[in-house]
């Protein structure tokens, strides 16, 4: 960075960012400024980069105490460019989490971020805009920056997932929103509502080819069923999704130019890696006790959460051994079936200190599949690394230049950076992805657990049966405690035998 400067319209600038100004382009994207130090101290986003940077090297004169200091810190401006406003809007939102630049904290008020909120436990969920996350049951989606950029993409929404602003109330006629197609139609169940809601909220996470397949399969069983009706409704809603996608790119499959992402490109200098890890994979287990046990699989892409990627697992042994779980899960992963059909990521980081991390490696190993693995130890924040198995090499002098130390044992290398540095921020926000993608999996298997009876699992008392036994005692308890001679005359003496076995 040259050390010369030039005043423009009372600004100061060195020559490097005067030039680098000059080639600012005319699309939408995300702006990164820059302090002397490299430490990026504001993100923002504009539909016209050329014409919002440049705003804030001219006159100071208009503008307020915060944003004039902000300017006298900038030193250097990177951007992304991005194929639409609203594409920029999420980078950017994406970037503010990630980074947590101050000038971002100083300039914005909580009266700035918006948060799209989906009430899924209520009869007939609404979807509605707010300033403030409750601690609810409710799907909470944001922050984002711009609110008038969000409603109207959900207004788009609106149209092919018809959903309420405000509950219904019951035996009211039909408003001008249900009319218009606005609201769910008439007669709609409940259930059917929520599937239509579900598919907006997986289309807001990016799943919107998943989405179109779905449709196009309903349009052409409709179609057979002479239901033309509602063929023609489902390709009005293909035909309406394909338009949307030409209109604003929604969701958060940003593929950034990676050599501008200090977390990444960081990442690489540290751990020594051979190229650029573009696919990043994210693995955490969640369990109550050994029951339904379940680990995730998130993806990010270039640096920024890809959902349409995200994978679930179910372990075929109900175990309470995380180790274990995760042997099985690493293991899995990287068969051949998957590898074939998910290709293979440039880094994994394991949700869990040393012993994570071994059985991770250990199942890798096995499969003979040469990616680096790193794990993030939770309490103090640690990079893990094993000295011969990682796949990494520890770049010490580098780790010194961002303040961190490094924590040596037998086997493993924990490293020790600020929890404000990009590197970390970017670890704890794959650890936390896929910590919430393996706690809300689980918390489905788990309500549905409570939904079972024990009579479910018993092999040769099937639905009939199950019935039969309900229905006479009453309840699974009373099946329990019932003699062998009250469950024979019932359901005879073979199967009655063996619910005396298993109960």
């Amino acid at each position: 960075m040259s050390d010369e400067n030039t005043i423009t319209n009372g600004v100061a600038m060195n020559t490097q960012l005067e030039k680098k100004l000059k080639d600012l382009p005319r699309s939408a994207g995300v702006y990164f400024h820059k302090n002397t130090a490299g430490e990026i101290i504001y993100v923002g986003k504009a539909a016209v980069l050329k014409n919002r940077v440049r705003q804030y090297f001219q006159s100071t004169r208009d503008m307020d105490v915060k944003t004039r200091a902000l300017v006298e810190e900038i030193s250097d401006v990177d951007w992304l460019e991005t194929d639409s406003e609203l594409d920029a809007l999420f980078l950017e939102s994406e970037m503010v989490k990630r980074y947590m630049p101050r000038f971002n904290i100083l300039l914005r008020d909580d009266k700035s971020q918006l948060f799209v909120r989906i009430d899924m436990k209520s009869e007939w969920p609404t979807v509605s805009f707010t300033r403030n996350p409750a601690d609810d049951t409710a799907l909470y989606f944001g922050p984002y920056y711009n609110g008038y950029a969000i409603k109207k993409a959900l207004r788009y929404l609106r149209k092919i997932f018809p959903y309420y602003t405000k509950p219904p109330k019951e035996g009211a006629r039909p408003d001008l929103d249900a009319h218009i197609g606005l609201s769910p139609r008439p007669g709609v169940s409940s259930a059917s509502y929520k599937e239509d809601l579900k598919r907006l909220i997986r289309y807001i996470e990016g799943g919107r080819k998943a989405i179109v397949r779905e449709l196009e399969k309903e349009m052409h069983q409709a179609a057979k069923l002479h239901d033309f009706e509602n063929a023609a409704r489902l390709r009005n809603n293909i035909s309406d999704l394909r338009l949307l996608q030409q209109k604003i790119m929604f969701g958060d499959k940003e593929f950034l130019d990676i050599s501008k992402d200090a977390a990444v490109s960081n990442l690489v200098d540290l751990l020594g890696l051979k190229k650029v890890p573009v696919r990043i994979e994210g693995y955490d287990v969640s369990h109550m006790g050994g029951t339904n046990v379940v680990a995730s699989m998130v993806v990010f892409r270039n640096g920024v959460s890809d959902r349409a990627e995200y994978r679930k697992f179910k372990t075929r042994l109900e175990h309470n051994n995380d180790f274990y779980n995760m042997n099985e899960t690493i293991g899995r992963r990287f068969s051949e079936k998957n590898i074939k059909a998910w290709g293979t990521p440039d880094l994994v980081v394991i949700d869990g200190g040393k012993g994570q991390l071994d059985a991770a490696l250990k199942a890798r190993d096995e499969r003979e599949i040469p990616v680096p693995f790193i794990g993030l130890a939770k309490r103090e924040e640690q990079i893990v690394i094993e000295y011969n198995r990682s796949g990494v090499v520890l770049n010490e002098a580098f780790m010194r230049s961002l303040d961190g130390y490094v924590t040596k044992t037998e086997n493993y290398l924990l490293i020790n950076l600020s929890h404000s540095s990009h590197i970390v921020k970017l670890l704890q926000r794959i650890r936390d992805e896929s910590h919430r993608f393996a706690v809300s999996y689980h918390t489905v298997l788990k309500r549905a657990g409570q939904n079972k009876s024990g009579l479910d699992d018993i092999p040769g008392i099937g639905p009939v049966t199950k019935k039969q036994l309900l229905k006479h005692f009453g309840s699974l308890k009373a099946v329990r405690e019932a003699d062998e001679t009250s469950l024979v005359q019932v359901v005879g003496a073979k199967r009655a035998a063996l619910l005396k076995q298993y109960l």
